[in-house]
């Protein structure tokens, strides 16, 4: 009975031993992270493996879901980057039919590797331009534009037969603590987060995912644990099922154990429980503490057996997804020319940014997101693949006495000090520096010449690449299309 509200992950490209007993006795589902994801045909064998070995055992089809965003936060495309440039490149363009387009040829990416549900569109509304973890995730600041584009993105997934997941409700975006190392608290007055933070996931998305934030005016445990999420989220009009964030994150980890979190979050509401990344923690003990904890609830009388199957049912809903006709090559070459062209018309500048190569890449970036992972130096390859790389180097000095052009990479100067001083310290020295901004541009620094890149992934890359080597419009394309062909990690054969 527990099984039927887990989200289960796992290490590896094959089905542990330990799991097999749950995919038998009614598993919800399985989340894809990127150590399951090295490519797309091995994603798509791993995920047949667990659809047969569910089906072999009289079950319904599984939920496979994964994190995939587009632009910075991409599981299955982490090793070449996303073809997208990410919700903050498609909320400045605001061109609505050009997110749906971009999600349809994304949806049509992940039907081919066997998912169902996407843990996306992210919801949040950018009111906080230091936010830590939100940050280029966001399609912008404004409720309404949020809203506009976060439908449009459900409805280009629902195209293809993918599932949405609306994130993280009531909303993660007015914050400066990051859920997955610390409680955020959320002090806003119960109006502003109705209209504000709550109102745009009412957009459409076929489920929502709760976020690990406290509302104190609402009770002192986080969201994903709280009965008021649950209320919030049916009063929007809402019917699909409700999701948690990956209960192995500190805000809650810190807090209860998995097996206790996991029976608090459905005495809450939810009906599918996120466990969390293999990464750093144990997914078998995860996993197991979680069915034991609902069990015992269930024994005691402290959880429901009515409700559990309830919440079963609607978590069918996220099930199923018919593959595309299209081969693999076509379904990438259609999603890196809706991916170009929504980078190329997100891409901003102040002052002159022409570069003569071969240019210096001082990447000065330090944090790294936990949400996405250490950040590729997606500039300095895509420049390198352009033969327009003289060098990479991590640091302000090693720059300085370079003779060619510097470029210095960015992400959140305002927020990490050390980010900050080292790229303060390279603009005193040489301030003909061009900067490439990453992380939003309402949180970018002051300089003369700088590149609002709106997202640090491959295609934001390519089109700041454009920009600064001043490549003519009509050359474009196939200087990216060779770029992006390259940059694909090689299916097994």
């Amino acid at each position: 009975m527990a099984y039927g509200v887990l989200l289960a992950q796992f290490p590896g490209v094959t089905i542990p031993d330990w799991l097999r007993p749950a995919l038998a006795g009614g598993l919800a589902g399985i989340i894809l992270f990127g150590e399951n994801t090295p490519d797309i045909e091995t994603t798509r064998r791993v995920v047949a493996e667990f659809q047969d070995a569910a089906r072999d055992a009289g079950e319904p089809t599984l939920i496979v879901a994964s994190d995939e965003e587009g632009g910075d936060v991409t599981r299955i495309q982490h090793v070449g980057g996303s073809s997208l440039p990410g919700n903050a490149a498609l909320g400045d363009v605001d061109d609505p039919e050009l997110t749906r387009r971009c999600a349809e040829a994304y949806g049509k990416l992940l039907a081919y590797a066997g998912l169902t549900l996407t843990i996306a569109p992210c919801l949040d509304v950018a009111s906080e331009p230091l936010n830590p973890v939100i940050g280029v995730r966001s399609f912008g600041a404004d409720p309404d534009l949020v809203a506009r584009h976060g439908g449009a993105f459900a409805a280009g997934l629902r195209a293809c037969g993918v599932r949405s997941c609306g994130k993280h409700f009531p909303g993660h975006g007015a914050t400066r603590t990051d859920s997955h190392l610390a409680l955020p608290v959320l002090d806003v007055p119960l109006g502003l987060l109705a209209s504000r933070d709550e109102a745009p996931f009412a957009c459409g998305v076929d489920s929502v995912m709760t976020a690990h934030v406290v509302v104190p005016s609402l009770g002192p445990d986080p969201a994903t644990l709280s009965a008021w999420s649950t209320e919030h989220i049916r009063a929007l009009g809402i019917e699909g099922p409700i999701v948690t964030d990956a209960l192995g994150m500190r805000a809650v980890a810190d807090l209860y154990e998995m097996g206790e979190a996991a029976v608090r979050a459905l005495e809450a509401g939810a009906d599918l429980l996120c466990l969390d990344s293999p990464t750093g923690r144990d997914p078998r003990a995860d996993f197991e503490a979680a069915v034991a904890g609902i069990e015992a609830a269930v024994d005691s009388g402290r959880l429901s057996a009515d409700a559990l199957r309830a919440s079963h049912a609607r978590n069918l809903a996220l099930t199923g997804t018919t593959p595309p006709a299209e081969p693999l090559h076509e379904i990438l070459e259609a999603l890196d020319a809706v991916g170009r062209e929504a980078a190329t018309r997100a891409v901003r500048t102040s002052g002159f940014v022409r570069c003569d190569p071969p240019v210096v890449v001082a990447d000065l970036r330090h944090r790294v997101s936990v949400a996405a992972g250490a950040a590729p130096p997606a500039l300095a390859e895509v420049l390198e693949r352009r033969g327009a790389l003289a060098r990479l180097v991590r640091g302000p000095l090693e720059a300085i006495d370079a003779p060619e052009r510097v470029v210095a990479v960015v992400r959140e100067p305002r927020a990490d000090d050390s980010e900050a001083e080292a790229l303060a310290l390279l603009l005193a020295a040489r301030p003909d520096t061009v900067v490439v901004h990453t992380g939003l541009a309402a949180a970018a620094p002051d300089a003369a010449r700088i590149v609002y890149a709106h997202g640090a992934g491959r295609a934001n890359a390519e089109a700041v690449a454009d920009l600064l080597l001043q490549v003519e419009p009509a050359r474009r394309a196939a200087v990216r299309t060779a770029s992006a062909s390259s940059a694909r990690a090689p299916s097994p054969s």
